[in-house]
């Protein structure tokens, strides 16, 4: 590749405090394989400098087509990235290589930034140390170099110990090209598989074609033409365009590509932010197989299209974690830290504009997109409580987007629930939370036309809660919490003490007794429990606290009811059997009300047998 020249010039490299060639060869980055990263990102900088001369009329490129190449030599035990970009005199060479921490990137942007708009124009190299990373995986570093104003070629050799030489060379064509002479305890970055996968992961978006030579030859059968070489990255990612001209499609093509998932988000969010923010990306609401599934997500972020980190979480608010996506920020520095990111201001607003962002696309999909919404709720309700219990702006922002499902199928939004049943129930919403269990209490309420929302996960009890805080005035009351005047008849309500006494002896202290005339005739006895001790009681076994906290519960005797009448009866003539009953008659408003335990189940099914048997 190079022709050398005897006038060779030797030294040493300059660093402003002390040698620190041992501490880059270890320390400089967590993860070694970013190395190739720098090197990639070095001459990708170059080839839009190049560019940016172009742009400004200061060079004809007269049509060039740039890209940079990676090539793996196994039996030279070399990798070496080739870029066609805007190379370096002998004088830039000693100044920007020799010195450690002195960023080329830099002078070019302070020289020309004032020619146009002042833009960056996505130049990557805001720091020096970047080209070093090489030396953590070789044992020496070989740069060949030539600028594109003709200047002589240089070459540049450095060892391990930062001993370096430089002499003239041939080169045809400006341009720089980086070999790297890989260490024999670093030779697993020899193998075309791990370099591959390394470009893919850093690499795959960067604004500049990147094509990877791996020294194998591909067989071409006779007849056939040889096939084209593709580069590994697509220079202009989704994020990149316009929503308007993108499809459905192309967001699901770019979700499977990027996180390997061959399921279909259930919505996607396409962020271009402007100035102060500036930054663009594309979030997804993944699909869980279950609820069971890792409900973390994976945010990627890129720095001007150079991958920086993978599941940056202090980009992304801790209640919306789920989200998966990519998100370009290029006024973050490409090797930022986690304790830059806690602390920057800049992030907090980016954050701060992603949940605002989520919650518009929530409430576009309710008000312009219903069916699909409505499909998709029960898979993000769980994640959209948790945020609006954890930010109340995000509710303010989404309380309109909010849906019930009802104990029928439909669902509906708050406001649409209490506009609906101000005739029979203002201010107050019904709910199940067991479909099955409590399928008699939600027979009672559905014949008289009152409509019960389902909660049927943990999280949808403590959502009411804050609701109720909220909400002005709006009250959450399980359906088995009390008996309403809308459930009550216009029959006679008379208590009969000795039926009183009889489940008095059977229910304890907890338990108090009263009677009601029901409209449904068919149900002898509903089992109330209240809503706040059934809450309190609820939020104790959640956080897993101690002690045996008091219920508060009552029997409603239905006075409408035969068997009721029945009882009356007995309870004056016959007391034993008028035990019986009302022992079993208890036993059925409870299963009704909560699983039994092994040992009520051993006891019911008894019960049930001893009845079975007087038939």
């Amino acid at each position: 590749m190079a022709t050398e020249n005897n006038d060779i010039k030797k030294g040493g490299i300059s660093v402003d405090t002390e040698h620190i060639f041992p501490i880059i060869k270890k320390w400089l980055y967590s993860e070694k394989d970013i190395f190739l990263r720098e090197i990639v990102s070095n001459a990708s900088d170059a080839i839009t400098k190049l560019k940016r001369l172009e742009s400004l009329g200061m060079r004809d490129g007269k049509g060039e087509t740039y890209k940079i190449t990676v090539t793996l030599d196994k039996d030279a035990e070399t990798l070496t990235v080739e870029d066609n970009g805007i190379g370096m005199t002998e004088e830039e060479l000693t100044k920007y290589i020799c010195s450690i921490a002195l960023s080329g990137a830099v002078d070019f942007i302070q020289k020309y930034e004032n020619e146009t708009d002042g833009s960056k124009n996505g130049i990557i190299g805001h720091f020096g140390l970047g080209f070093y990373s090489a030396f953590m995986v070789s044992e020496r570093v070989e740069v060949i170099t030539r600028s594109y104003t003709d200047a002589p070629a240089v070459h540049w050799i450095c060892d391990e110990s930062g001993e370096y030489e430089t002499s003239s060379c041939e080169k045809e064509g400006h341009g720089t090209a980086v070999i790297m002479h890989i260490s024999d305890s670093e030779r697993e970055y020899l193998s075309a598989s791990k370099i591959r996968s390394m470009l893919e992961k850093y690499c795959s978006f960067m604004p500049v074609e990147i094509y990877f030579d791996d020294g194998s030859e591909q067989d071409t059968k006779e007849g056939e033409e040889a096939k084209e070489p593709t580069p590994i990255n697509d220079v202009r990612p989704l994020w990149l365009k316009n929503p308007s001209e993108c499809e459905d499609e192309e967001y699901k093509d770019f979700y499977s590509k990027v996180f390997s998932d061959f399921r279909d988000p259930l919505f996607h969010i396409h962020i271009n932010a402007d100035y102060p923010l500036n930054f663009k990306g594309i979030l997804y609401f993944p699909k869980l197989a279950n609820e069971y599934e890792s409900i973390e997500g994976q945010v990627k972020l890129y720095y001007n299209q150079v991958y920086v980190a993978d599941n940056i979480k202090e980009v992304i608010p801790e209640y919306l974690l789920m989200l998966k996506g990519v998100l370009d920020c290029p006024e973050l520095p490409l090797n930022v830290s986690r304790s830059y990111l806690q602390t920057n201001t800049y992030v907090s607003k980016v954050s701060a504009h992603i949940v605002k962002k989520v919650a518009d696309k929530l409430c576009s999909l309710c008000n312009t997109d219903r069916e699909n919404y409505e499909k998709i709720w029960d898979d993000i309700a769980p994640f959209v409580e948790y945020a609006c219990m954890k930010d109340k702006k995000f509710y303010d922002r989404v309380k309109n987007a909010l849906l019930i499902p009802m104990t029928d199928g439909a669902k509906k939004t708050y406001s649409e629930y209490l506009d609906d049943a101000k005739e029979k129930h203002e201010n107050t919403v019904y709910y199940a939370t067991d479909r099955a269990l409590q399928a008699q209490y939600i027979s009672m309420f559905e014949s008289e036309g009152i409509k019960v929302a389902l909660f049927e996960r943990p999280i949808d009890t403590q959502f009411a809660t804050m609701l109720e805080q909220y909400m002005e005035n709006v009250k959450f009351m399980r359906v088995d919490s009390e008996i309403g005047d809308i459930l009550k008849g216009d029959g006679e309500v008379g208590e009969n003490e000795d039926l009183k006494k009889i489940f008095a002896d059977i229910l304890g202290e907890r338990t108090t007794v009263k009677f009601d005339a029901l409209k449904d005739t068919s149900v002898p006895a509903v089992l109330n429990v209240s809503e706040q001790s059934r809450r309190m009681e609820e939020m104790m076994r959640l956080y897993n606290m101690g002690g045996d906290f008091p219920v508060e519960s009552t029997l409603v005797l239905n006075t409408a009811s035969p068997l009721t009448k029945k009882m009356c009866d007995l309870a004056s003539t016959d007391t034993e059997k008028a035990k019986e009953m009302a022992s079993y008659v208890y036993k059925l408003s409870l299963l009704s009300q909560k699983k039994f335990s092994a040992e009520e189940m051993q006891s019911f099914m008894q019960d049930s047998f001893n009845i079975l048997m007087k038939l």
